[in-house]
């Protein structure tokens, strides 16, 4: 068999509270990402996207990987991961200089967005993204690329995200205990956003809406840039829970119906469709209809949509998205959930799938591997020093499965 040519590979890992991904892609010499590993376990030491339990993430981590490098033929030594929480806070801010040169070119932008980094944060809070909205040169604005203009004082519009010291510390550790590097970390709704969302909608103005297991994370662009950023306590495992509850089964049978059964529209739901549920102990099943399911999901839902849009119309931004909503993760995936949307909301809302990359199919049309997709695109633009070297020295295909399954038993 052929040799692999020796290419950079990126590798993008989504730390989620239900799952944690590793998603190894190749850039080839086009630019474009080819997906070739995938390795997913799930997440016990995480809640609501924040760490709480540092052996078992790194745990969930390294199973992760090591079934990504299996499959990717490949050795990780670092990694562009995803953090979310609540602990994430987001502003808008402003920088200005003078242009040295009378043109402008890197070192001013450099020192214009340093200039809009210079606000009071918290002291247990850090600056995890300056993301430039637009550049102002003289009365010129909107100016995307400034590098190059001539002009005697140069501005920026930066949207500024803030993170919790602490949490951005231990998930740096979680992976750090795996023998990895982290080359960046990334707010996961911007990281989506680079897989679900195109150029158009994002010039014409769009909300991104990515329901997980412990968050749903917000962003909402506008002329190509992004303006706001929140996080909301409602997303999937509180559906589980309710489920659980309402219909007296245990946590992981409420879990599998969710996926199967579960419509966040009670209307869509036939009146004479009914499902198996387990009972808690050792009582027998039962059989319910399948609209007292729905009922329970929609409700929930619609809290979380309800917040939705009470989070767009404090922002400011309601009234600036006619490229409605885009909604994506693995709770974006159950049937209803665009139509109840669109009732609750009054815009259009569509489903995002993973864009721009090529490769395992699984990977690229799923909504639960948009953050994980969004990581590798990100990465790929990133600085080439970051990429993954292919191969792994010294150590035979069958000596890496032999590990493999050491670990997993």
């Amino acid at each position: 068999m052929a040799k692999r040519p020796e290419k950079s590979l990126v590798v993008g890992l989504d730390i989620g509270t239900s799952k944690i991904v590793a998603i190894v892609g190749e850039i080839q010499a086009d630019g474009q990402v080819e997906v070739i590993g995938l390795g997913s376990h799930p997440s016990r030491g995480l809640k609501r996207g924040v760490v709480v339990d540092i052996e078992s993430t790194e745990q969930s981590i390294q199973r992760a990987v090591e079934e990504a490098e299996l499959m990717a033929d490949c050795e990780i030594h670092s990694v562009f991961a995803g953090i979310a929480g609540s602990h994430v806070r987001s502003l808008n801010s402003h920088g200005a200089v003078a242009i040295r040169d009378k043109e402008v070119v890197d070192g001013d932008v450099e020192r214009v967005l340093e200039s809009a980094r210079a606000v009071a944060v918290p002291a247990d809070q850090r600056i995890l993204h300056v993301l430039p909205q637009e550049y102002v040169i003289d009365s010129t604005d909107g100016i995307r690329q400034p590098v190059g203009m001539s002009g005697v004082r140069l501005e920026a519009r930066v949207h500024l995200v803030t993170a919790a010291v602490s949490a951005v510390q231990n998930v740096t550790k979680c992976v750090a205990r795996c023998g990895l590097q982290v080359d960046d970390l990334i707010l996961q709704q911007l990281a989506s956003s680079h897989a679900v969302l195109s150029d158009d909608e994002r010039d014409l103005g769009i909300a991104l809406v990515d329901i997980g297991a412990g968050t749903t994370d917000v962003a909402v662009f506008t002329e190509g840039a992004i303006r706001h950023t929140t996080c909301i306590p409602i997303a999937g495992d509180l559906v589980t829970n309710d489920i659980a509850v309402a219909l007296r089964t245990p946590t992981v049978h409420a879990e599998e119906i969710k996926i199967k059964y579960a419509c966040a529209l009670e209307q869509m739901v036939s009146s004479d469709e009914t499902i198996q549920v387990p009972s808690v102990g050792n009582r027998d099943p039962r059989r319910l209809e399948r609209q007292t399911l729905a009922q329970v999901v929609e409700a929930r839902y619609r809290e979380l949509f309800d917040h939705v849009h009470k989070q767009l119309r404090q922002s400011g931004f309601e009234s600036m998205i006619p490229a409605g909503l885009v909604l994506t993760g693995g709770g974006a995936k159950m049937e209803g959930v665009v139509e109840l949307a669109e009732e609750i909301l009054h815009m259009p809302v569509r489903l995002g799938t993973p864009q721009g990359v090529t490769g395992l199919s699984e990977v690229v049309s799923n909504q639960i591997y948009a953050t994980g997709v969004g990581l590798l695109i990100y990465g790929s633009r990133a600085d080439g020093r970051h990429r993954t070297p292919l191969g792994r020295g010294g150590e035979s295909l069958w000596e890496r499965i032999k590990h493999w399954f050491q670990g997993e038993f």
